[in-house]
């Protein structure tokens, strides 16, 4: 049997495809390189570029390559970009995995692994200071999202109504870069923000934007939960052998538990470049609440997962090390 990676030319799939691959997979990618790179796709791996809306065509793949199981990474995923085109939204990120999904059902798929957000949650209810669990209130405030909730609320529904069993983990702040250099965050109008810092310290862009120096936090910025991708990597891969257990459909925070500020984050950046990051402050953003960390303890039980790169100077390190070598 083969592993189906929807977008694994992208930053976390490319990743993904590298782990399969070292755990002795075999591994098919499906991207359509709209935002992705083929020369992030290991030499490995069977490509195929194409739309995960196609039905056709992803019949076709799980039918050649025997495809039982699926993890899903492909879709639109600039925060600004949904609020300027909401329509995008919905047809790259909930329209494309309503047609893969029920492809997915029809072509017997039976375990189903999705990549979904933190930006679910919206605006925490809760205190600053407190993680966020699963069941927090679901109140997004962008089309980005919605988008990724209304995918969670499908895949709910049709597990229900057939075999396929599904995990779907809600990221934080994915950050950094394969250790061993092969691959790592590459889309240059990125806006994750130690990709940022890391292009502000090599000069690739004039400064780093710093939006809201007023927040409830010690320091006035806002504070998130930064996770390697490596990391992120290994809760897909102990979320696929709890599927192939027999264990059943899970939904799971992914992050550390604790979070660092913007200026953490750029004092981190400037300690490991041992260079300055020139910054300008900026006005806060409309839906920037003041602090999102998650709550892993439902991971942690769940899946005996266990973090090997929770240190913010490593995240950077890696990130910084894969910046350098972009041209």
């Amino acid at each position: 049997m083969s592993v189906l990676v929807t977008g694994g030319a992208g930053y976390i799939g490319s990743h993904m495809v590298y782990a399969l691959l070292d755990a002795g997979e075999r591994v098919v990618v499906l991207d359509n390189l709209s935002t992705g790179l083929r020369e992030l796709v290991a030499p490995d791996a069977q490509f195929v570029e194409g739309d995960v809306a196609d039905r056709k065509l992803v019949e076709q793949l799980l039918t050649t390559w025997n495809v039982r199981e699926v993890f899903h990474f492909a879709g639109s995923v600039v925060v600004p970009e949904s609020i300027e085109n909401p329509l995008l939204y919905y047809r790259n990120n909930t329209a494309a995995s309503r047609a893969l999904i029920e492809t997915c059902v029809d072509g017997g798929v039976q375990r189903f692994i999705f990549s979904s957000t933190a930006a679910i949650y919206g605006q925490p209810s809760a205190a600053a200071s407190d993680p966020l669990g699963e069941d927090a209130e679901k109140r997004p405030v962008n089309p980005y999202g919605r988008s990724k909730l209304m995918t969670e609320w499908m895949l709910d529904d049709v597990s229900r109504a057939s075999d396929l069993r599904y995990a779907a983990l809600r990221y934080f702040n994915v950050a950094g870069a394969d250790p061993r250099g092969r691959t790592g965050q590459s889309t240059p109008r990125a806006t994750h923000l130690i990709k940022r810092a890391s292009q502000a310290a090599l000069g690739k862009v004039p400064y780093l934007g710093i939006y809201g120096t007023d927040y409830p936090t010690p320091d006035g910025t806002g504070i998130r939960d930064y996770i390697h991708v490596s990391d992120i990597v290994d809760v897909h891969a102990l979320a696929l052998a709890h599927l192939r257990d027999g264990g059943r459909s899970i939904t799971l925070n992914c992050g550390y538990g604790h979070g660092f500020s913007v200026r953490e984050v750029v004092a981190s950046v400037e300690r490991v470049a041992r260079r300055p990051v020139p910054v300008r402050e900026l006005p806060r953003r409309e839906g920037d609440p003041p602090s999102v960390v998650s709550d892993p303890r439902r991971l942690k039980e769940q899946l005996r997962w266990s973090p090997r790169y929770d240190d913010l100077d490593q995240i950077v390190r890696n990130a910084l090390c894969w910046e350098s070598r972009l041209g």
